[in-house]
């Protein structure tokens, strides 16, 4: 987090932490950046096989794809099927993202489930056909991730808007742990610098290599600093997406960074 803060933020930190908040689950906040074109980097939903039908695409995981109107995630472009809850009502998919998607049977991402690899265009199987309820983006996959501002704007205990509010949401959406908090694990994460701390204490791998899906971890300037490792280099630097850094609480990426001991690099990694 930057040192240049208002009142009124570090104010609004210190209550977060001294009362947590409910979590707050990821749900159609997503739709901002959907508007049923399957573009480049976006996992699709299709309502008929062989990629037919209306269009329902997504830029990252989702663990419960609601299955009533208004609060379920539809299918949005012209064609059969348009308007309908996309969940148990898809048949293909064209995963046009660089890793790759799990789909589940469950909400949650439970039950059974289809990979589909980076390109793949295919049909549902017999088991997920009509019968799909989540999806997962996985991370580590090896590829790349466009950036893109995702955020739900939910706290899961933390300040609102703050680093940790948006690393905390790409750990429940896109890392497999939609239960993600402020007390994950017993423990209180609390400040962005007391992260690795906390992970250890948890067992979540901390380490100094960056992988995509990786949150990155600045223990050194001021409260600290979390970030989600998006990109990664063959010379060792990476990319991360933020919040509350260049733009006061508000959305950022920085590009080519470093593992190392300057204020604005990250010392550590964690690995859900």
């Amino acid at each position: 987090m930057k040192s240049v803060r208002s009142m009124l933020t570090v104010a609004a930190a210190a209550l977060a932490l001294a009362v947590p908040l409910l979590a707050t689950t990821a749900g159609p906040a997503l739709a901002a950046s959907r508007d049923g074109v399957c573009d480049s980097g976006e996992f699709c939903y299709y309502y008929n096989s062989n990629q037919a039908g209306s269009v329902s695409d997504f830029t990252g995981s989702v663990s419960d794809l609601g299955s009533s109107q208004p609060s379920c995630y539809e299918f949005k472009s012209a064609g059969s099927g348009q308007g309908v809850c996309v969940k148990n009502n898809a048949a293909s998919v064209w995963n046009r993202t660089g890793q790759t998607v799990r789909v589940y049977y469950n909400s949650g991402f439970g039950g059974a489930s289809q990979d589909f690899a980076p390109g793949q265009m295919a049909n549902l199987n017999a088991t997920l056909k009509n019968n799909e309820a989540s999806h997962q983006f996985l991370g580590g996959g090896g590829g790349n991730q466009a950036p893109t501002d995702d955020f739900d704007h939910g706290t899961r205990g933390f300040a609102a808007n703050n680093c940790t509010a948006f690393a905390a949401y790409r750990i429940a959406s896109r890392l497999g742990v939609p239960s993600f908090s402020n007390s994950y694990g017993g423990v209180t994460w609390g400040n962005a610098g007391t992260w690795d701390d906390a992970a250890v204490r948890v067992g979540v791998r901390v380490d100094t290599t960056p992988t995509v899906g990786a949150i990155a971890v600045n223990d050194v300037h001021n409260l600290g600093h979390v970030a989600y490792v998006n990109a990664v280099y063959s010379d060792g630097s990476f990319d991360v997406e933020e919040y509350n850094w260049n733009t006061p609480l508000g959305y950022g990426t920085r590009s080519h960074l470093h593992v190392s001991n300057a204020g604005y690099d990250f010392q550590h990694m964690l690995h859900f």
